[in-house]
């Protein structure tokens, strides 16, 4: 990385070879520059407002030049004079197109950064720059990279977020670190890269032997409950209405594979209950084909109704995959008075989906605006690049079309509008995908060993059985193998979940049963289920009614749920799939202390976090005795640690305000603003996330605070001038501990940042309010992922000892900004 100088107004000797005019607000080039200008090896001129860098060329010994973050349009011809440059940064500018003749006469450069301009197609002699390691285009508009072929020294390579379908096989002969996620890639598919070079490699060495063309979309049913999703899915399976009663609804997740003239949907209905919200996550994918079921006959023309019926799903659908397309299906429709009422719902529906469309369009330009109004726009040039990579974003959304479930004619007509959707390149152009005829070989064998009950029929089978299987029937390679089954793990055929330790043995070929899992315990009607527990497993584990009576009493009211109770539906779950080993039953449920394979899943997921619950006595314990060591006889039940607590069912901060107190004026605050908004079950994940990292912590509806030896940390949602935000406030603990404040509020952005990654269509500013009573001033921070990812800011200014709000007011700038962030803008 580019390491930034302190610089003065008179250059010290080290400063004549090595010269820092960043942050400069520069238009030109300064004069300064040109002195001893033989003698300058490194230049630092990024965050100014250069368009061009005119007469770069005198400085002819350059070998680190860095113009980021910059307004260049056109490709500076002048650098192929710098015959000795070795590093070139030149990414976050509007760069459009790179001449020819530039790259062949830097024969010396090794590292170039590119990312984040407006190319389109990369110069085909760039191949001749022989001594390049390290390039990254990515955030571009390239749809090729044949030109790169024939760099023998490239390392490393970074193209994401482009336009790339197809790759060359020649281009990873000597990589050592590739990037390609966010392209619309056929070969390889996406779901390889992300593999890694391993995977890769592995694809093309398959390739050579077979390929086949495969169309292939993972269709997903989303919409409110009872909105239609299960007979809209199963009555696309099976081409003629099917009637879904309330009594078999979805619950969680189903899912189905449905072959359609040679087109292969992989069809995940989503239960819409908001219970089942916190787990959508774990399963919705990027480049999906959306359906989106609206109740009409329970639609009506207000805003209210929009919300619950519409935009509360296009939001997240537009956060979490906005490259997604959406198709919007009105259903119940036989259930309208008359066909007025219907048009009337479909007009209002479509006027305000495209009004929606339209105003975040416009908000987006907006706050680019305003940053680009700014005294200078530079120092918010990552800000700005969020605002252009968000516009670049493409959902989709079609017409809405009305289906009545309940004739014939209209299934049909829905099954053909979904087919002629899908299969359009420019709704999802990664539809089609390049596979190795062996990819196709072990998925139809996978599913031969299930029919043939060679795997058992609930679908769990350990990765070294199955690989045992594959290479006793030829010659398979394991590492081959391992590549198919991430690639059928990514596209949703199986379940396999490396990445977690305690789950990477395990291999669900069947997904439904791990849904099945969720079900036990993520479902609308929890509560019923513990009630309904028949009184002779309570008795067969030595539990009481009363056991069951807290466990109620707990989740309603603790969104606390025992692990006992867990331990009894999961394993009535995996009854009805014909599972009854004790020993696989307590590797997924677990026993006691030790948390099985579904938990530690749930936990990865930030789906719930580990509690601690008080046991009532127990009359019929063993006698204490001090000579000997006191063991309960039953510690599933008893043990201190064997419970979960769900935040997102708790329903109110009690707890979290009696240990915080009140907000004062003294306390550290910072504002984390979201735009749209927050997205659903973003703040509940965020702390379970964090509280894995403070175990001293208190957990409320939307509210939790943390403590941290003497530094207690509050973190919230809050609403401020109908924007929505997550405010982070640390008790005023006096002058030695305001950087250990910092400290937690920096660990808490950083988890925040991390969990961002996933809601791709989302923007964030932080700003710290004035502290002065009753002041709407507030302080801006500007490009600070820096100082969250590691620790300090890039400024190399000096920083004021105090600030000034536009309405006058002077407080200690270590309030407001932490160590290495600075800004001398105020709102």
């Amino acid at each position: 990385m580019f390491v930034k100088m302190s610089c003065s107004n008179g250059p010290s000797e080290q400063g004549k070879r090595e010269r820092d005019y960043a942050e400069r607000k520069l238009k030109t080039l300064p004069k300064l520059i040109w002195d001893n200008s033989k003698n300058v090896t490194k230049i630092d001129l990024q965050k100014n407002r250069l368009k061009h860098v005119h007469g770069i060329s005198q400085l002819a010994n350059l070998a680190e030049l860095n113009l980021s973050r910059n307004e260049i349009v056109d490709f500076p011809q002048e650098i192929r004079d710098l015959h000795q440059l070795k590093t070139l940064y030149i990414n976050q500018n509007n760069i459009k197109c790179i001449p020819l003749d530039v790259f062949p006469s830097l024969q010396h450069l090794q590292f170039l950064k590119l990312s984040t301009n407006r190319l389109v197609e990369l110069p085909s002699d760039i191949n001749q720059c022989q001594s390049l390691t390290y390039l990254n285009v990515s955030n571009n508009c390239l749809k090729d990279l044949q030109a790169l072929v024939g760099l023998a020294k490239l390392q490393d390579l970074y193209v994401e977020k482009n336009r790339l379908t197809d790759l060359p096989e020649e281009l990873f002969e000597n990589l050592t670190m590739f990037k390609a996620t966010g392209n619309p890639l056929r070969k390889p598919p996406e779901e390889v890269c992300v593999g890694g070079l391993k995977d890769i490699r592995s694809y093309f060495t398959m390739l050579r032997d077979s390929s086949s063309t495969i169309k292939s979309v993972k269709t997903m049913f989303l919409g409110s409950s009872m909105a239609g999703k299960s007979t809209l899915c199963r009555s696309f399976d099976k081409c003629h209405p099917v009637k879904v009663d309330e009594a078999d609804r979805t619950v969680g997740i189903e899912i189905k594979e449905v072959e359609k003239r040679g087109v292969r949907f992989l069809c995940w209905d989503f239960a819409g209950q908001e219970e089942y919200y916190i787990t959508h996550h774990v399963f919705i994918t990027p480049q999906a084909f959306v359906i989106l079921a609206i109740d009409l006959s329970s639609y009506d023309l207000t805003d209210d109704s929009f919300k619950e019926h519409v935009s509360f799903w296009i939001s997240n659908i537009q956060l979490r995959v906005p490259d997604s397309v959406v198709l919007p299906v009105g259903t119940h429709i036989d259930l309208c008075p008359d066909k007025m009422d219907i048009d009337q719902k479909k007009k209002d529906i479509d006027s305000k989906l495209q009004d929606m469309l339209t105003e975040r369009e416009e908000t987006l330009q907006q706050l680019n605006k305003k940053l680009q109004g700014s005294d200078d726009p530079s120092l918010y040039s990552d800000q700005m690049d969020e605002l252009r990579r968000l516009r670049d974003y493409n959902l989709k959304v079609l017409d809405l079309l009305l289906v009545d479930c309940t004739k014939p004619e209209d299934i049909q007509m829905f099954q053909d509008h979904i087919l002629r959707e899908a299969t359009n390149k420019e709704n999802l152009p990664s539809i089609e995908r390049t596979l190795p005829g062996i990819y196709q070989e072990v998925e139809g064998e996978i599913q031969d060993l299930l029919q043939n009950d060679e795997i058992p029929q609930h679908g769990r089978v350990t990765l070294s059985d199955l690989i045992n299987i594959h290479i006793s029937q030829g010659d398979m390679n394991p590492e081959n193998l391992n590549c198919i089954l991430r690639y059928l793990h990514r596209i949703g055929v199986i379940v396999w979940y490396e990445d977690i330790p305690s789950l990477k043995e395990d291999v669900f070929v069947k997904p439904s049963v791990l849904i099945s899992l969720f079900k036990a315990i993520i479902r609308h009607d929890l509560v019923k289920q513990i009630q309904d527990i028949p009184k002779q497993e309570l008795r067969r584990r030595r539990i009481l009614n009363k056991h069951r009576e807290t466990w109620v009493t707990d989740y309603e009211e603790k969104a606390t749920l025992h692990n006992m109770a867990i331990s009894i539906l999961v394993q009535k779950e995996l009854k009805k799939l014909d599972l009854h080993d004790e020993d696989i039953v307590d590797e997924i449920v677990g026993r006691g202390s030790r948390l099985g394979s579904l938990m530690c899943l749930l936990q990865h997921f930030e789906v719930c976090l580990p509690a601690k619950i008080a046991s009532q006595l127990n009359p019929e314990a063993p006698e204490f005795r001090p000579s000997q060591r006191w063991v309960h006889p039953n510690p599933d039940v008893y043990d201190p640690d064997s419970a979960c607590m769900f935040p997102s069912y708790l329903k109110n901060n009690d707890t979290v305000l009696k240990m915080w107190g009140e907000d004062k004026l003294s306390d550290l605050n910072v504002h984390i603003y979201f735009i749209p908004e927050i997205p659903y079950g973003f703040f509940h994940r965020l702390i379970v996330k964090t509280c894995s990292f403070y175990p001293v912590h208190w957990v409320g509806k939307d509210h939790c605070c943390f403590r941290s030896g003497n530094t207690l940390t509050l973190v919230k949602t809050k609403t401020v001038n109908e924007d929505q935000c997550i405010e982070i406030r640390c008790k005023d603990q006096g002058q030695d501990e305001i950087q250990k404040s910092w400290q937690m509020v920096r660990e808490i952005m950083n988890r925040m940042d991390e969990l961002t990654q996933e809601w791709p269509g989302l923007v964030q500013y932080v700003h710290t309010p004035c502290k002065e009573h009753g002041c709407s001033a507030y302080f801006p921070w500007r490009d600070w992922k820096d100082w969250v990812c590691a620790g300090s800011g890039k400024n190399s200014s000096v920083q004021e000892e105090k600030m000034t709000c536009n309405n006058g007011h002077t407080r200690r700038t270590e309030l407001i900004y932490p160590t290495g962030l600075f800004s001398s803008d105020c709102t």
